[in-house]
């Protein structure tokens, strides 16, 4: 079969996975032709995503959040602002995403909880089987237990985690755990795509705390508690735009830059891990027993960190503020059943590649995209005659 995968560039999670999968499809003697992948004024594509994908790469325009002043927590009100005001450049995307599509001549479209491959289903309605993988579409099962989080909030993510999946046969939910299907099959709950490496190393208990944020703006929170705690050894990477190299701070603090191997090798030997609740990194994390510290970015990570708890994985905290960390440390029992799950990945490949014969159900369209549909239509009919 031959793939084309549409990636949402932000953080390092979605990316991980789409090279991960990559190495899978192409050992069964699949094909992954092309991997499309959306671009952030905020961040650049990380070294080792570049380096280690083996298909052509190409980027498009695509929304994203703004952080906040402080670089830390995600502006919601800001983002929905400036992510309006650049509608024609995502009607120009949507016409590139249907273009490169159509070209590749791919059988399976895999989508990577990108916004702009829903809306290019919407829109131009290709006639291609479009797969939807990620820990978000979990948000879509009625078994799934949410925190107490605001209703508006948690009511746009339950949208926009729809419209990524618009016109989609398959909604592969990669989760902590095992729960059933649902949707009529259509939503198939499935193990964390973890990297063969992960499955492979034997993991050590050293003597630093790892970290990783999203949002480079929680150093200054690190920098603060280890002015304090100046003997406990720390090693935090960052996604902060512009830093290819390690930061040493003094003799037990540095920043590293996002790079895969070097992120493996310091999780294998690390004591415990702090991180702002990303997926996949928690998987890593769970999979090599570390004790795990949760300060969520956003929404989403929320529900992440509270379903990651909920599976025993570690505890949540408003910030990085690592006392709770190292009191957890001495209490912490690791469940040896995620690992029994997450070696199960051959069902998420299985799922992917069978056939869909019979699709019963499907996404429904959320109402208010019909009502903006009209106008978001018109914006891409220009912009496709100007080209």
């Amino acid at each position: 079969m031959k793939f084309i995968f549409i990636v949402q560039g932000e953080g390092r999670g979605h990316l991980t996975q789409a090279l991960t999968l990559e190495r899978y499809l192409t050992d069964q003697g699949h094909q992954v032709l092309e991997v499309l992948v959306g671009k952030s004024r905020n961040r650049s594509l990380p070294d080792f995503f570049v380096q280690k994908l083996k298909a052509p790469c190409l980027r498009f325009e695509s929304p994203n959040f703004l952080p906040t002043p402080a670089n830390q927590k995600n502006n919601i009100t800001t983002s929905i602002l400036y992510n309006f005001r650049r509608l024609p450049a995502f009607a120009h995307s949507i016409w590139f995403i249907r273009k490169r599509i159509n070209a590749t001549g791919a059988d399976v479209v895999v989508n990577f909880y990108e916004l702009l491959t829903g809306l290019t289903y919407l829109f131009c309605s290709p006639c291609v089987r479009h797969i939807c993988i990620g820990h978000q579409y979990l948000f879509l099962h009625p078994d799934f237990v949410f925190p107490k989080v605001s209703f508006i909030q948690l009511r746009l993510l339950k949208i926009f985690t729809r419209a990524t999946a618009i016109g989609a046969d398959k909604l592969l939910a990669l989760s902590f755990r095992y729960m059933p299907d649902a949707l009529n099959g259509m939503l198939c709950v499935v193990p964390p795509l973890l990297r063969k490496e992960v499955l492979n190393t034997r993991a050590c208990q050293g003597d630093y705390i790892l970290g990783y944020m999203v949002n480079a703006g929680f150093s200054t929170q690190i920098h603060s508690w280890h002015k304090e705690h100046p003997s406990v050894p720390l090693r935090f990477f960052w996604d902060k735009k512009g830093e290819t190299a390690i930061r040493y701070i003094d003799d037990t603090l540095s920043f590293y830059p996002l790079d895969d191997k070097t992120f493996l090798q310091q999780m294998s030997s690390c004591r415990a891990y702090a991180t702002t609740a990303g997926f996949e990194s928690v998987c890593e994390a769970m999979y090599m027993a570390k004790p795990i510290m949760m300060v969520p970015a956003h929404i989403e990570q929320q529900c992440n960190a509270y379903d990651a708890m909920r599976s025993g994985a570690g505890i949540i905290a408003e910030e990085f503020t690592l006392d709770r960390l190292c009191q957890f440390i001495d209490t912490f029992k690791p469940d040896n059943k995620f690992v029994f799950w997450a070696n199960n990945v051959s069902l998420l490949i299985d799922k992917l590649t069978s056939s869909v014969d019979n699709v019963e159900a499907s996404v429904e369209t959320v109402p208010a995209l019909r009502s903006i549909k009209r106008h978001l239509y018109k914006l891409y009919k220009i912009v496709d005659q100007r080209i």
